[in-house]
């Protein structure tokens, strides 16, 4: 029985590091061990050792790639350097999804412009299959001149959209007053590079110019701190360390006073569209979640 006892133990000294890495998985780096291309016939590509990806749009056809992995909950952070020049009529997407008619979906939309106006970042958040949350920002730099970090901290409360450490857009759980929040469904990465000239610029009014073709969308230091999916299991359990665990923190992050503040600056100074201020579009009173 000792000589048992003993070689248990042994096998689970040997397992732990490995049960507690695969808790939530630090994903770093190399683009090429976290996403395939998906479509877009060689206009997509990954490059310097996985250290860059590209995508590239043309009159014939756009591209697009997703992760590898699924996640359920997590703080994923990627650069990004959007088409430069004019850009009108192009969209480069950025979201996490799952699948089926009762989706959940986190957006980053980036709808291009012509020269020296401003992208418009477009943000929704999907829930059970049913959207019309978003909220539209400009930005205070400019997101072609060179790469930028844009976020996405998504826990069972609240998610949150910053961009460069500066949090844009909170939307808290308000299950409690029947608004769904996607946290049954694990989703994947996604991102594009597509033609939208129909309504991506003042709704349709300036089309593609495709004499500046092909537009390129590049990526870089993609960083995942996540729960991941896999054979209908999280990677996460009752045994994930505590919140106090930096590397788990986001399971249980808020906004803290000055993160708030910084909110309230970018709303102020750069939102652009809110749905919770149309009152137009929603005549018989605002989603409850506005109020919430």
């Amino acid at each position: 029985m000792a000589s048992s006892s003993t070689s248990s133990s042994v096998k689970f000294m040997v397992l732990l590091p490995i049960l507690v890495s695969s808790l939530i998985v630090a994903t770093v780096g190399n683009l090429n061990q976290n996403f395939d291309i998906t479509w877009g016939d060689g206009r997509a590509n990954i490059l310097n050792n996985g250290e860059l990806l590209t995508l590239k749009l043309d009159k014939a056809s756009g591209s697009g790639f997703q992760s590898k992995n699924e996640y359920l909950f997590g703080k994923i952070d990627m650069q990004l350097k959007l088409v430069p020049g004019n850009s009108a009529g192009t969209v480069t997407a950025y979201y996490l999804s799952s699948k089926g008619s009762t989706w959940d979906e986190i957006d980053f939309e980036f709808l291009g412009n012509l020269s020296g106006d401003p992208y418009i970042l477009h943000t929704n958040v999907f829930s059970q299959g049913k959207g019309n949350r978003e909220q539209q920002f400009y930005l205070w730099f400019d997101p072609t001149a060179d790469f930028h970090t844009y976020s996405i901290l998504w826990n069972p409360q609240r998610i949150i959209y910053s961009v460069d450490g500066t949090p844009i857009r909170e939307f808290k759980n308000s299950e409690t007053i029947g608004v769904p929040f996607p946290k049954n469904q694990p989703m994947r990465i996604y991102s594009s590079l597509w033609n939208a000239d129909d309504w991506a610029t003042r709704g349709g009014l300036v089309k593609t110019d495709w004499s500046q073709a092909p537009f390129t969308a590049s990526y870089r230091n993609f960083k995942a701190d996540a729960c991941t999916w896999s054979s209908g299991a999280s990677s996460c359990s009752s045994t994930t360390p505590s919140p106090s665990n930096n590397r788990s923190s986001w399971l249980s992050q808020e906004m803290d006073s000055a993160s708030q503040e910084r909110l309230k600056w970018v709303q102020k100074n750069y939102m652009i569209y809110n749905y919770c201020s149309d009152t137009k579009r929603f005549p018989q009173g605002l989603p409850p979640e506005c109020s919430a």
